[in-house]
């Protein structure tokens, strides 16, 4: 079956667009395509720095003739209607049409109209041109006096189909003056002649020797193979850069390695400003002595070009601009340790933070005053945590942070080495930004984690308070992230927390509030729908501790957005999402540690037979409950009246059902979630037998009562654990 080329070659694409750019053409060709009938059996896109291309594998050489009925009148209908009907359908006459009869609208015309298949080069014709003018380029532009939007000008197209061992056809079609060929160029300096090509695989073999490797994927592999290669020959090692090799693949048509050196006197600044000032100022990777595990005075740089005199001039120039960019790196470095980090405190006060949450100073004070109330929640030494949290941020004021932001962090941590600082301090000023997404390390060093958690909260309590939350897709203060990482930092180091009190001292309250604690959600006062209730009655009790009604507000909200993420992170490591919400239905749940293990052994009961058949109890219980609750448009709510009890079935289930809400109390309140669980498998015995042997709806309306009173115990009785109503399976 023929194959589809397609080549736009313009002037350099920017390497950051590249691989969506190949990714959008791909999809753009082929869906139009298929949506009008022509299937492919394959389809592949080529990028280079001067080239966007596209193969499409088994296509068929035209498309399939249809054919379609059209319903037009009743037979009878006005003459306007059918002269109509025959204009829709082409036809010259009724004659055309056929009659078919339905019994209940009668005799009707049909059409049968047939519509032959076009050439799969008019498709192409007609698609790719209205695909090239509305292309999704982030940005673009034009030239010239034309009216196309491109990346960059284009010049020219190729379009070419045909079948293996055919001279394949040139699709004619043209964009803005430039007509579709089968006309191309090589490399810009070495093969800048035009030259013809077919299909793909003679495309490829003439760029090839025109100097240019159009398989990105192919360059990157070449470029990561011959710098390791290289680096070997000198005793040394490549330092690997995935992303720096992604973009460097898009600057180069003809990749061609070189090495370079440095003078070994700028192997005093740290290894980190230095492969940041080659990455960022020459696109070119660093190398690793394996003798000292330090950065060797050499760098790998890509050229474009097979030079006449083996690169020498390119490696040169390439060395001036490192030099000069180390030597100022180095002066920052020298400048930075002068100084000292202490000097740059008084700064923060004239540089604003957030309009409404104050200055730089005002936060680091927040963070330096919750680092000091979680430090003994986290096993770390107050005094330490109180320093980390006075210095975590001064790097942000150094020079060499200003110059390359995203080593902010690892400096403050070279910097408080420098000056002696105790080692707890400087670890937790590289590692209280950590974790920053979902692959990277949590702080395990106690003073690191008071002071993570600290920068975390604040941040989160503060954008909370000012009502500046995450909406939709857009989180431009990364609210979703520092909560990510406070969850993340309690769960894998196993930290206690009580959420609420936390956010109660962040928010500037009296400290000491256990704002739960005082709302006892056990009580008789709250049903299961009381949530408002259960808020309010926590809200009032943030605002005798000093918080006022909307803070108060916004932090049980926020306490709500907590619980949305870590379902998120549970459901990520395989827990199943209706245990993480039956858990989270019950107020009270601020202990992030504690939910998990609640949850942990929910799982575990409900895998078992106890665990499947109590569930199953629990579920007749409930909907019986329900069922003559909207009947009688009351609830029945425990707890049973004694003497109405009748049948020894139900006298053992609330005997039962007392003894295990005992059992669970106790067990909950040791967090001994395991002993809770089997308490609860006590209850299926009764509760299958009161069902075998109880008719819940009796005549007499007192002992209908009690009996239904009796089901809500068996609900009440398993809330000590989990929102049952919310377990699926």
């Amino acid at each position: 079956m023929p194959d589809l080329l397609l080549e736009l070659f313009s002037e350099e694409i920017p390497a950051r667009m590249q691989a969506q750019a190949a990714d959008a053409l791909k999809k753009l060709v082929t869906d139009a395509l298929v949506e009008r009938g022509l299937l492919y059996e394959g389809a592949k896109a080529f990028v280079t720095p001067r080239r966007l291309a596209l193969a499409v594998h088994g296509l068929p050489g035209r498309q399939a003739d249809q054919k379609e009925e059209k319903k037009g009148p009743r037979v009878g209908a006005p003459e306007q209607a059918v002269a109509g009907f025959l204009k829709a359908a082409g036809l010259s006459s009724l004659d055309q049409a056929t009659i078919q009869s339905d019994p209940k609208k009668g005799d009707f015309y049909v059409a049968v109209v047939e519509k032959p298949g076009r050439a799969t080069t008019e498709v192409v014709a007609e698609i790719v041109p209205d695909i090239i003018r509305r292309f999704p380029w982030p940005k673009s532009m034009r030239w010239g006096t034309g009216t196309l939007r491109w990346v960059r000008p284009l010049h020219s197209i190729v379009a070419t189909f045909g079948a293996e061992g055919d001279e394949p056809e040139v699709v004619h079609f043209s964009v803005d003056g430039i007509e579709a060929s089968n006309v191309t160029r090589g490399h810009r300096f070495m093969a800048p002649e035009p030259f013809t090509v077919k299909r793909l695989d003679d495309w490829m073999a003439k760029l090839e020797a025109a100097k240019v490797v159009a398989d990105r994927d192919r360059r990157k592999e070449i470029i990561l193979n011959d710098a390791k290669d290289l680096a070997l020959a000198a005793g040394l090692e490549l330092v690997e850069d995935e992303g720096l090799l992604d973009e460097v693949c898009g600057l180069v048509e003809w990749p061609v390695v070189l090495m370079g050196s440095f003078e070994a006197r700028f192997l005093d600044i740290p290894d980190e400003v230095i492969r940041a000032t080659i990455r960022a100022n020459q696109k070119c990777f660093v190398l690793k002595d394996p003798k000292t595990g330090r950065l060797a005075n050499r760098f790998i740089l890509i050229s474009n070009l097979v030079a006449s005199d083996g690169g020498k001039a390119i490696v040169a120039g390439n060395e001036r601009v490192i030099r000069a960019r180390l030597s100022d790196a180095k002066f920052f470095w020298d400048t930075d340790r002068l100084n000292g980090l202490a000097s740059r405190m008084p700064k923060f006060q004239s540089i604003t933070f957030h309009e409404k949450l104050g200055s730089q100073a005002e936060r680091i004070e927040r963070i330096r005053r919750l680092a000091v109330e979680l430090a003994p929640k986290v096993g770390a030494p107050v005094a330490l945590a109180e320093e980390a949290a006075l210095v975590a941020k001064a790097d942000l004021l150094t020079e060499v942070v200003g110059e390359f932001p995203e080593l902010q962090g690892l400096m403050g941590r070279y910097y408080a080495t420098g000056e002696n600082l105790p080692p707890e301090v400087a670890a937790a000023c590289e590692e209280h930004y950590k974790p920053q997404g979902p692959n990277d390390r949590v702080p395990t060093a106690p003073v690191s984690v008071a002071v993570a958690l600290a920068d975390k909260i604040d941040t989160l309590v503060g954008f909370w308070a000012i009502d500046e939350k995450p909406t939709g897709s857009k989180d431009p203060y990364a609210l979703r992230r520092a909560a990510l990482g406070v969850i993340r930092i309690v769960l894998e180091n196993e930290k206690r927390l009580r959420l609420m009190d936390v956010f109660n001292f962040a928010a500037g309250g009296k400290g000491g509030l256990s704002a739960f604690d005082s709302v006892r959600f056990s009580d008789a006062k709250y049903s299961p729908a009381d949530a408002h209730q259960v808020m309010d009655d926590v809200i009032q009790a943030h605002r005798e501790a000093g918080i006022d009604y909307k803070t108060a507000k916004a932090l049980f909200d926020l306490l709500a957005f907590f619980a949305d993420r870590l379902k998120v992170y549970l459901r990520d490591r395989g827990a199943r999402h209706d245990l993480v919400d039956a858990v989270f239905a019950l107020e009270g749940q601020d202990d992030l540690l504690l939910v998990v293990r609640r949850v942990e052994a929910l799982a575990a009961f409900l895998a078992t037979e106890d665990g499947r058949n109590l569930l199953a109890g629990y579920r007749r219980a409930v909907n019986i409950l329900r069922i003559e609750e909207k009947k009688d448009g009351r609830a029945f709510a425990g707890p049973t009246v004694a003497a109405l009890l009748k049948e020894p079935a139900e006298e053992h289930l609330a005997a039962a059902i007392d003894d295990v809400k005992a059992r669970v109390s106790k067990a909950v309140a040791a967090e001994d979630f395991a002993a809770a669980m089997t308490a609860l498998s006590d209850l299926r015995q009764p509760v299958d037998a009161f069902f075998d042997a109880v008719t819940v709806n009796d005549a007499d309306p007192a002992l209908r009562e009690n009996r239904l009173k009796l089901l809500d115990e068996i609900r009440a009785a398993t809330r000590g654990i989990a929102d049952f109503d919310r377990i699926e399976g």
